[in-house]
């Protein structure tokens, strides 16, 4: 059985930049460091640094941590956390994804932008996701965030809007819901796109519809929480049927490589290559 692994496949730039800076401190500071939410949604990932001494955190768990490191993930977060860290006496260390800085800076503006129109700024995003906590928290003014075409009943049309993206969305849904909300404005002028969509992701869907064409059986790896991994793994599905989802290794199951010649391992952009390698190494041992 023929086994390869998608070599697009894995850590974006900003999760590496992460990462990096969190093995950083936990070395230098040679102590406990608090990430503020899951450095990264993989739970393999994050029981491998908090074997190192990373230690996940809650806002509610900052009153607590006067004088310690705070870590803040590549996802970001409101100038309210900052704020209330300076208050509390908290180092931060902020490993903010600078694709992500750069939309937190366009949502103020866009909210400007919309405050001097009485304007609404819309945000295609997954809700509770911390990205899009952190750009609905840059400004204290309502942000309308949307899903799906169902939510644009949020929407009033009337008005004008500033509609953008989470970086890690789906493209052909960005612009679906634009094109959707061009046919309702009054006017297409009162309608403003941004495409703020990380490009080293959604060019993953592209790459990944022709890999996963390849093999008979594909396993795609991402956590549970990851909002990428389910995005990509649909797009999977869509060009492959024998396409299955795990969190690691021990998920496999030998029934899945009936009749299969060649299998393809492939992942999130939260997905670290070792955990991908660990799953290659599993089914050649044992299901070839």
């Amino acid at each position: 059985m023929y086994v390869e692994i998608d070599k697009n496949s894995g850590f974006c730039f900003g999760v590496v930049q992460a990462i990096s800076k969190a093995e950083t401190a936990l070395r230098e500071l040679g102590g406990e460091v608090y990430s503020l939410g899951d450095i990264v949604h993989n739970r393999v990932e994050v029981q491998r640094l908090e074997e190192l001494g990373l230690r996940t955190v809650t806002h509610d768990d900052m009153p607590n941590l006067q004088g310690r490191d705070l870590f803040i993930r590549a996802h970001g977060e409101p100038p309210t956390t900052y704020r209330r860290a300076e208050e509390l006496g908290i180092r931060i260390i902020d490993a903010t994804c600078p694709v992500v800085a750069q939309l937190q800076r366009k949502v103020v503006a866009a909210h400007e932008q919309m405050a001097a129109v009485d304007g609404q700024v819309v945000i295609l995003g997954k809700r509770g996701h911390a990205e899009v906590v952190g750009l609905a928290g840059q400004v204290d003014k309502p942000t309308i965030v949307v899903e799906r075409e169902e939510d644009l009943q949020q929407i009033d049309f009337s008005r004008p809007i500033f509609f953008l993206s989470q970086t890690t969305q789906s493209l052909a849904l960005f612009w679906s819901l634009a094109e959707r909300m061009k046919s309702l404005v009054v006017d297409e002028a009162m309608l403003t796109v941004d495409d703020t969509i990380c490009r080293r992701v959604s060019n993953r869907e592209k790459a990944l519809s022709e890999f996963v064409t390849r093999f008979d059986v594909v396993i795609f790896v991402c956590g549970k929480k990851s909002s990428n991994g389910r995005v990509l793994f649909n797009v999977c599905s869509q060009h492959n049927a024998r396409c299955y989802n795990i969190e690691e290794e021990s998920e496999l199951q030998a029934e899945w490589f009936d009749q299969c010649e060649s299998v393809g391992i492939c992942g999130a952009t939260s997905t670290p290559a070792w955990l991908m390698e660990r799953v290659a190494t599993t089914i050649r041992e044992k299901f070839v």
